[in-house]
């Protein structure tokens, strides 16, 4: 990994290096004479001399935008180790040392990449070989001089940005790589509610499908204090345990392999307290010939093209009796023909407990709406299952889903995921399941959202199991008058924020810039933190324990557990509009900043639709900042709120700041602000003001007419709503003009 003088960069590195877009960078090109030339590739995509690139961004001041992540990205580009032979190793071998590296207080990491290239080889091997063990394939590490640049970059991401972040840097292009085989990370809000499916607190929990962690993370932070995971990927295998190792809670067993969990079963002898699995959809080379005799076929040998269901009696095999298992499927999972005798056989068993539906866009593929299908494995002598649960969360979530229309980035992990009212499906989803579980012969259902079905009812020739379309039978109980009058009142709603709409829409108070756009001087956000005009705060998901922590007072001499109670406010509230909406599980709460009135919150993931920044108000302040939030707190005597929020969140310079190819992470200290007077900030700012206005009732009005609309049609379709027989003024005239009555004329 040689520090290269000849060492080329793309036009697009360049944007990522300065913090500014693709079209700045070409505008650069234009304008100055001094921008480097060209030193190679072709004329519709050149590359440039890095350091050429370096020393003319510094002149202009532009030397500080780029952050750690990006340094490490970059230099991993241009590095050995990122093009040689063995880099599937070599990646090992790096995601060994952010391990290592993780567990070095700031002072030692500095102190190391400070070190010459020889020195710091050896003591990058030193630190990767003393935790080799823990990840697979993580044996003989072996580094050298000209790898040091690559080392210092990652020694320097450690201590700036955390672990999860180099982590996320080193796994992107083997990620790309094998992006087709489903490389996808599970959306934060659905791995924990999968993990909060599970009843009580099982201490044993396995994902023999883990890809990155995410659901084994949700598991952990649920109190499971063994986690086993296994992937087919190697990269995602290492990323597992290396994330899980940083993020566990002391204590807490991690065991992690690569391998094909079906053909090659890494934990045999297993008996796990609970699973949780997002296998792979569609696979029909899964092993189906040479599997054919397996044991692990108690409900019946799955079809070829039936990969899920030997996904799901391999997680049944692997409980414990009474164990219970959370799998996310694809929705024809439940109704294709050849699954039938397996389905039926789930059903009869009492293996299959419940079958929860989500809305489209709740996790990859995003075009389809996935289900989750909750299992136990039989207990022998244990009570008879007479019913399964049937919960539909898509169609009462989908008109908090927000579409959005615009060009820009989606992510593979959560872009429309953070769309969508994630407390509400939770909420519901929960909800049926804690009763039904609790009591399956007293539960009552829940019009239209959940419904418990015999199971002789189910065990008809196709053995349908699709939520939507049982959970629909329940409709006609709803009562009509009880549904005309929410329907009414809905509707009621909706004419209101039509009219705050409409006043919002009538702002016009701006005018055009001239002849050309106003262009600023800008500072760095990391600038104006260093200079003390704002400070810039995150949270520390709960598991992790920071350098330095200890067990007694956390931030600010809260005392640990003291702020359990408060809400918490997450990245997806902001692009909702929603109030805190989080699970304090997924934060420590003894050292989460606490939200002030004035504090700008702008999303740490640059993906979906909304606002990426908001001002906190009555509804966010004493709240506990959650995940995927940055925090910018702004001294009020220099710096406007709005207008630095209106600034932040302005899309050409979160696309300036956002970094990574797998999920677009938006780096906080590389947005840039313009530096103008305070009372030219305030103007600013009251115009940013009145559009955060617009947009959340825009959002408001939005969710209030697809309510209505839901419900007036289901009404209609379900018999509860008759249309009106009540002939209005307007259609007594229409009728009458057009020779109704007999007096007109009639119509040609």
């Amino acid at each position: 990994m040689p520090q290269q003088s000849s060492a080329q960069v793309t036009a697009a590195e360049i944007s990522r290096i300065a913090g500014v877009t693709r079209a700045t960078v070409s505008n650069w090109r234009r304008r100055y004479d001094d921008f480097p030339e060209p030193s190679g590739g072709a004329e519709s995509s050149p590359l440039y001399d890095l350091e050429a690139v370096r020393a003319w961004l510094a002149s202009r001041g532009y030397a500080s935008a780029a952050s750690p992540a990006e340094e490490l990205r970059t230099t991993l580009r241009l590095s050995a180790h990122g093009a040689g032979d063995d880099e599937d190793g070599a990646t090992a071998d790096l995601l060994l040392l952010v391990l290592a590296a993780a567990r070095r207080t700031p002072d030692q990491l500095t102190a190391a990449a400070r070190l010459p290239d020889a020195d710091l080889a050896v003591r990058a091997e030193r630190d990767a070989a003393g935790v080799a063990d823990a990840v697979p394939g993580g044996g003989g590490v072996r580094f050298a001089g000209v790898d040091a640049a690559v080392l210092r970059a990652l020694y320097v991401c450690v201590r700036d940005e955390g672990g999860q972040a180099t982590l996320g840097v080193l796994a992107e292009r083997e990620l790309e790589d094998s992006a087709a085989s489903g490389a996808y990370r599970t959306p934060a809000p659905l791995a924990d509610l999968l993990a909060r499916l599970l009843p009580g607190a099982p201490a044993r929990v396995l994902d023999p499908a883990c890809g990155s962690g995410a659901l084994l993370e949700a598991a952990a932070r649920r109190g499971a204090a063994e986690l086993y995971g296994q992937d087919v990927l190697p990269v995602q295998a290492r990323r597992s345990a290396v994330s899980l190792l940083l993020t566990a809670p002391p204590g807490t067993t991690v065991s992690v392999r690569a391998a094909d969990s079906l053909r090659a079963d890494a934990f045999p002898d297993l008996a796990a307290d609970a699973v949780l699995c997002n296998p792979p959809f569609g696979d029909r080379d899964w092993g189906y010939d040479e599997l054919a005799y397996d044991p692990r076929w108690a409900y019946g040998v799955p079809a070829r093209a039936e990969s899920e269901l030997a996904w799901v009696q391999h997680s049944l095999a692997h409980l414990t009796p009474g164990g219970y298992a959370a799998l996310l499927l694809p929705p024809a999972t439940a109704g294709r023909a050849s699954g039938r005798r397996v389905r039926a056989e789930l059903v009869r068993s009492g293996a299959l407990r419940a079958v929860v539906s989500l809305p489209v866009g709740a996790s990859v593929p995003f075009h389809i709406g996935l289900q989750i299908w909750i299992l136990q494995r039989p207990e022998p002598g244990g009570a008879e299952r007479k019913s399964v649960l049937f919960v539909d969360t898509a169609e009462s979530s989908a008109s908090d889903a927000k579409t959005d229309t615009r060009p820009g980035p989606r992510t593979r992990g959560g872009s429309r995921s953070a769309s969508l009212d994630w407390a509400r499906i939770t909420d519901q989803a929960l909800g049926a399941w804690h009763a039904f579980a609790a009591d399956p012969d007293a539960f009552e259902d829940e019009p239209g959202v959940a419904r418990a079905v015999d199971v002789v009812d189910l065990l008809d020739e196709t053995v349908d199991l699709t939520p939507t379309r049982l959970v629909r039978a329940s409709r006609a109980d709803v009562d009509p008058a009880k549904l005309a009058a929410e329907a009414d009142a809905t509707r009621r709603n909706l004419v209101k924020a039509a009219k705050s709409l409409g006043r919002a829409a009538g702002y016009d108070d701006w005018d055009a810039a001239g002849g050309a756009a106003r262009e600023w001087r800008t500072a760095t956000a990391a600038d104006l933190a260093r200079g003390g005009a704002l400070t810039l705060l995150r949270t520390t998901p709960e598991g992790s324990r920071g350098r330095g922590d200890d067990d007694g007072a956390g931030k600010d001499g809260r005392g640990a557990g003291a702020d359990a109670a408060r809400p918490v406010f997450t990245g997806s509230d902001i692009s909702r509009g929603s109030g805190p909406t989080g699970d304090p599980a997924t934060v420590r709460t003894d050292t989460a900043p606490v939200i002030a009135a004035g504090d700008v919150l702008v999303r740490a993931v640059a993906s979906g639709g909304g606002a990426m920044a908001l001002v906190a108000g009555e509804a966010e302040t004493g709240a506990l900042l959650g995940p995927h939030v940055h925090l910018f707190r702004p001294d009020p005597a220099r710096l406007d709120a709005w207008f630095l929020a209106g600034f932040l969140g302005a899309e050409d310079n979160i696309a300036g700041a956002s970094t990574g190819s797998t999920v677009l992470n938006v780096s906080p200290g590389r947005l840039r602000v313009p530096l103008l007077p305070l009372e030219e900030q305030r103007r600013y700012g009251e115009a940013f003001r009145r559009v955060h206005e617009l947009r959340a009732e825009a959002q408001r009005a939005t969710r209030l007419a697809e309510e209505t609309a839901r419900l007036l049609s289901g009404g209609l379709t379900g018999g509860q709503l008759l249309p009106s027989s009540r002939e209005t003024a307007a259609d007594a005239t229409a009728v009458r003009g057009s020779g109704g009555g007999g007096g007109g004329d009639s119509p040609h």
